[in-house]
């Protein structure tokens, strides 16, 4: 029996792309600030001068999946991680962009065999949204880590294609 599991501390010569909403950027800001936090503190160069990781801004969450799938169709990444913030307001829009961005992040991920990371809060308020962006604890950090272990878990399963 063979166990896999991803580590946090094999972080050389890994590649990522980090995608961000403008929409709502005083939260996909303070996201993108943990995210980075946490790359850093393992070892991750995330200079955008660097090798290490892209930078990509985009009008809002729900253009987000269209650029997940782009970046990981272009074979550069061992994992991107998507930022941003649908905050629900009066109208029914909150709920056909929540959906439709939860879906087209998770197709980007099946489609391409890239892990793609979920980023994207969906919250009732401001308020909730900018607890979750660092007034209580800053989930930009928790997305860098599942970044970094499925990365580090993708590169130690056998690829199944054909040769």
């Amino acid at each position: 029996m063979t166990v896999f599991e991803g580590t946090f501390t094999q972080t050389e010569g890994l590649r990522f792309a980090i995608i961000i909403g403008r929409f709502n950027d005083l939260v996909t800001g303070k996201l993108l600030a943990g995210c980075q936090d946490c790359l850093k503190r393992h070892g991750v160069d995330i200079d955008p001068n660097g090798t290490q990781v892209d930078y990509i801004w985009v009008p809002g969450s729900f253009e987000i999946p269209l650029m997940a799938r782009q970046m990981a169709i272009a074979n550069q990444y061992d994992a991107i991680i998507c930022l941003g913030a649908v905050i629900r307001g009066d109208t029914p829009h909150f709920d056909y962009v929540s959906a439709e961005v939860a879906k087209g992040i998770a197709a980007a991920g099946f489609q391409t065999g890239v892990p793609v990371i979920f980023g994207i809060l969906t919250t009732d308020t401001l308020q909730q949204a900018l607890e979750r962006a660092g007034i209580k604890s800053n989930l930009g950090w928790n997305y860098a880590m599942n970044a970094l272990e499925m990365a580090t878990l993708m590169r130690q399963i056998p690829s199944s294609q054909p040769s």
